[in-house]
């Protein structure tokens, strides 16, 4: 009874043993699979086989010597550290998509950062400030766009709210600049060459006439002062800092044409802007 017992017992271990050899070689199997294009990861597992190959023959050999009914947890224990330590590879296309999406992340923080900034920028603070002083007159700033052309819009946009006018801004641009030319006793002593800082020239004059009604070239307060001739209407430009506001022609009867002007409003330089009436519905901006 004693040797049918054993033989029992033999067979069992054997069984036990053929077992945890194939499932040995289902990990093996596994774990080769994920690290098929890595190859450091490659060398490193190959070790780690021959390493789990031998425990578990080792501990076979003892069983066998005791007839013991051993686990492997020592195995199940490895098999478990290589698997954790073996990374997916990661492919080219997620790798494309992981760096936009962190690109993207990094652009959202960068615009946060600058809209903290501007809060207490100069370009924000110098809108606050306009735009205070345009409510008090019961107004708000109409954006204009920033193409050379920002003062002549701004005036051809007033002129058509005030006088029920449409003006075309090549037609203002040359009456700007025929004015000039006619009047070059009055605004000649304020014109100076930028490089020299000398008084214009006559030829130098006359082609600063030229810029203002073949090009985009910016007006300043000379060109404000000759619109108001032209137009034969006031002129209030409302700013930031200085005097609330610069009028011009007020010797015209009629409504002022009002405008805002901007020393921060882009990188570019300074900006005029048209306004229109502020009504019931419209929010009131903060000061």
């Amino acid at each position: 009874m004693a040797d049918i017992s054993e033989e029992d017992e033999t067979l069992k271990l054997e069984q036990k043993h053929k077992k945890e050899k194939k499932e040995l070689q289902a990990q093996i199997q596994a774990l080769k699979k994920a690290a098929k294009n890595d190859k450091t990861k490659k060398k490193e597992l190959n070790a780690e086989i021959t390493k789990l190959e031998s425990n578990l023959e080792e501990r076979h050999r003892n069983e066998i010597e005791t007839n013991g009914n051993g686990t492997s947890p020592e195995i199940e224990s490895d098999v478990q550290v290589v698997e954790s330590d073996i990374k997916p590879k990661i492919s080219k296309a997620q790798k494309r998509r992981d760096k936009k999406i962190q690109q993207e992340r990094d652009r959202e923080k960068e615009i946060k950062m600058q809209e903290i900034e501007n809060i207490n920028g100069p370009r924000n603070i110098e809108n606050q400030a306009i735009s205070k002083r345009l409510e008090e007159r019961n107004l708000k700033i109409c954006p204009i766009p920033s193409d050379g052309d920002c003062l002549y819009k701004a005036v051809a946009h007033q002129y058509e709210l005030k006088y029920d006018k449409k003006l075309q801004v090549d037609a203002l641009r040359d009456s700007v600049s025929q004015y000039i030319l006619e009047h070059k006793e009055d605004f000649m002593p304020f014109l100076t060459n930028t490089d020299t800082n000398e008084m214009l020239t006559d030829q130098e004059f006359e082609e600063y006439c030229d810029k203002i009604k073949n090009t985009k070239v910016w007006g300043g307060q000379l060109e404000i002062r000759a619109i108001s001739n032209c137009l034969k209407c006031p002129l209030t430009v409302i700013q930031a800092s200085g005097p609330e506001a610069i009028e011009q022609g007020t010797e015209f009867p009629g409504q002022a044409l009002t405008i805002s002007y901007h020393r921060h409003m882009y990188s570019l330089g300074e900006h005029y802007n048209s306004t229109q009436i502020i009504n019931k519905n419209d929010v009131k901006l903060e000061a």
